[in-house]
């Protein structure tokens, strides 16, 4: 098949800034070609990377995009002018995905192939301008199903196929690790950080012993994070705890990522993100490496955690939340053999997102609408 991928327009790929959806599909990509498909990857251009480029069989087309903006009216005016840049280019193709706002709107040709729509956020409405498309896809069942809510005539082009995980799920290791509580991601309000701040702090000073938290993930707002101002907010809250908090800023290297995933006892990931989380790959990145996650009670969390099987949650919609999670966290930092033992569930679990086995499920999806 010749299949066409085109990012946004405020991340680069390969994701040398970050942003799960632009690593998922660099990884996608490449397993595509590795299968023998010709593939053409679309994204921002920025400083670094050439306009064309061939990355291990996949061809790279680059347009000039833009760092994110704080207005949403701004960001959607700067998607329209990538858009527009990036149908210029588009090539002939049998599948044409992409999980811009706008570009699905503006192809109308059927040269440029299927229009596959990767829907990775939550409908907001903008669902019934994309009823010409082939598929719309998403990758939770919540989200597949707040779809159908808003476009139920167009439930039959509705797919749910799960992010991948994008690197290899490797043999877990059992070496010792450390006690560490650790949080990816952008620093921003949604995230949940600063209820994750004021659990530390309800958390007796003998119960905690040794434990430290490690906060990795950018505030920069061309990254997608709160700002230097939310930064600066959230290290005054933490005040308290300053010695036992670790802010090392963004690390976008995936290996160096796994070390840090691999050194920690348990992830905690307290999105408060109601229509703002689809999925979580940071949760499914961590139990891949064994290292069991916490997360808040958001219904995309289930397709891949079961609460003290695999994982935990807390209710973060609780009358008083950070006591609700101050409470999960010493029931779980006291009982090493229970974070053991949900560790090694969590990476099996992890070993069904595997890259192979979810770019099989996008490649007979796309086979199907061809046929």
């Amino acid at each position: 098949m010749r299949i066409t991928i085109v990012q946004g327009a405020f991340l680069p790929v390969p994701p040398l800034m970050g942003g799960a959806v632009e690593k998922i599909w660099f990884a996608l990509g490449k397993e595509f070609a590795r299968r023998g498909h010709e593939v053409v990857h679309i994204s921002r251009l920025c400083k670094g990377l050439p306009r064309e480029e061939v990355i291990e069989g996949v061809r790279h087309v680059r347009v000039p995009g833009f760092d994110t903006p704080g207005s949403l009216l701004l960001l959607k005016g700067l998607d329209l002018l990538y858009s527009l840049r990036a149908l210029r280019v588009l090539p002939e193709a049998d599948i044409l995905l992409t999980n811009t706002f706008w570009l699905p709107i503006l192809v109308r040709s059927k040269r440029h192939g299927k229009l596959y729509v990767h829907a990775a956020r939550y409908p907001k409405g903008q669902m019934r301008f994309y009823a010409h498309a082939d598929r719309l896809q998403t990758v939770s069942h919540p989200i597949k199903e707040a779809i159908e809510q808003e476009v139920p005539q167009l439930a039959a082009k509705v797919r749910c196929i799960a992010n991948p995980l994008p690197g290899p799920v490797l043999p877990l290791t059992f070496e010792s690790r450390e006690k560490r509580i650790l949080y990816v991601g952008r620093i921003h309000p949604e995230k949940g950080i600063a209820l994750l701040l004021d659990a530390m702090k309800l958390i007796p000073e003998p119960r905690l012993g040794d434990w430290k938290l490690v906060v990795v993930g950018p505030a920069e707002a061309k990254y997608g994070g709160g700002g230097e101002a939310y930064l600066e907010e959230l290290q005054r809250r933490a005040e308290k705890i300053r010695d036992r908090v670790l802010w090392t800023g963004a690390i976008f290297d995936t290996e160096c990522l796994d070390t840090y995933y691999r050194a920690a006892s348990l992830f905690v990931y307290p999105s408060l993100a109601e229509k703002g989380e689809t999925f979580g790959l940071a949760p499914l990145e961590a139990m891949a490496q064994g290292c069991p996650a916490l997360v808040s009670n958001l219904d995309c969390f289930r397709d891949f955690i079961v609460e003290d099987c695999n994982g935990f949650v807390f209710d973060h919609r609780s009358a008083d939340p950070a006591r609700t999670l101050a409470a999960k966290l010493q029931e779980l930092i006291g009982d090493a053999e229970r974070l053991a033992r949900a560790g090694l569930l969590a990476h099996q679990r992890a070993g069904e997102f595997s890259l192979e086995r979810i770019a099989g499920q996008y490649l007979a999806d796309f086979q199907s609408l061809i046929e």
